[in-house]
């Protein structure tokens, strides 16, 4: 069972205001306004029905929190909106742009304005961090030249926390949490418009998950993408996403602020905002928020 977190002060605490606080984050962006558009999405594997008629708007600036139990499609929901699944039917916008496009260019606009953290970082282990966090920029612009990269590469990494020490070592000679803020370096190499996290918090200790966390949140104040987050982690949750879309059943049930997700009425949903790890985390927000 995970721990209640501490809730770590941000750099942002001193303008927050009542409604910006963990477990009453504001909505944000707007329907007119959308970073990802998925309609009447279906995904099969054989017999295997993963999503029937799935609908999901992402709004352009917001922090989205996707849960859902196990075999739900969380994962391949994600994969079909960068392209790396081909879905059955439906239509899939990211951008402004249709991410089933067969257009190269199109394709390519869309993978420039992405990062993605795999779970666990998903790093090239004979490579260095270094050198990890410099592919997308020698896939993607070949124009830069090494000393300018080298520069950017070594920015990247200090956003996402790690010393410049963590540079030249290899994936094996770091922590977990380092790994993956490794991984998250590598995601925000290309200055993405979207940020899409697996299981961000996922094998971290607490107080490791919450300033992973506060990471996140402050780097999204800061720049101003968009986050799709799939995550497991109901502090996660109150901590920092706007709004909470919850799959189940072949498709997403409701997408709306946390407050609003835990009074719907659906067996699971009821069952993991309102057991014992649910109870536990709304406990931690309220002692932290008085």
């Amino acid at each position: 069972m995970n721990e209640p977190r501490p809730q770590q002060a941000s750099a942002s605490a001193a303008v927050a205001t009542a409604d910006d606080e963990p477990g009453h984050r504001p909505e944000v962006g707007s329907d007119d306004d959308l970073a990802i558009s998925v309609r009447d999405l279906c995904n099969e594997f054989g017999e295997q029905v993963v999503h029937k008629h799935l609908d999901l708007d992402v709004r352009r600036g917001e922090i989205l929190g996707v849960v859902g139990g196990s075999g739900t499609g969380k994962s391949v929901l994600m994969r079909s909106i960068l392209g790396l699944n081909r879905p059955l039917a439906g239509s899939i916008s990211v951008l402004g742009t249709d991410a089933l496009t067969n257009d190269k260019d199109a394709r390519r606009r869309i993978d420039l304005n992405s990062g993605v953290l795999f779970q666990d970082g998903a790093l090239f282990s004979s490579l260095t961090v270094a050198e990890n966090v410099a592919l997308p920029l020698k896939e993607h612009h070949e124009e830069i030249d090494n000393d300018l990269r080298d520069q950017l590469v070594r920015l990247k990494i200090r956003l996402a926390g790690l010393p410049d020490s963590a540079a030249d070592k290899l994936p094996a000679q770091l922590s977990g949490g380092m790994r993956k803020r490794a991984g998250l370096a590598r995601a925000l190499a290309l200055d993405p418009d979207l940020l899409f996290l697996d299981e961000p918090t996922a094998g971290l200790d607490p107080i490791g998950a919450a300033a992973f966390d506060q990471l996140i949140l402050t780097l999204q104040q800061a720049l101003g993408f968009t986050v799709f987050l799939i995550t497991h982690d109901l502090d996660t949750l109150y901590a920092i996403c706007n709004r909470i879309a919850v799959l189940a059943d072949k498709r997403v049930l409701i997408n709306a602020p946390i407050s609003e997700v835990e009074q719907y009425d659906h067996p699971w949903v009821q069952d993991y905002f309102h057991g014992p790890r649910g109870r536990a985390a709304q406990r931690s927000i309220e002692g932290n928020n008085p």
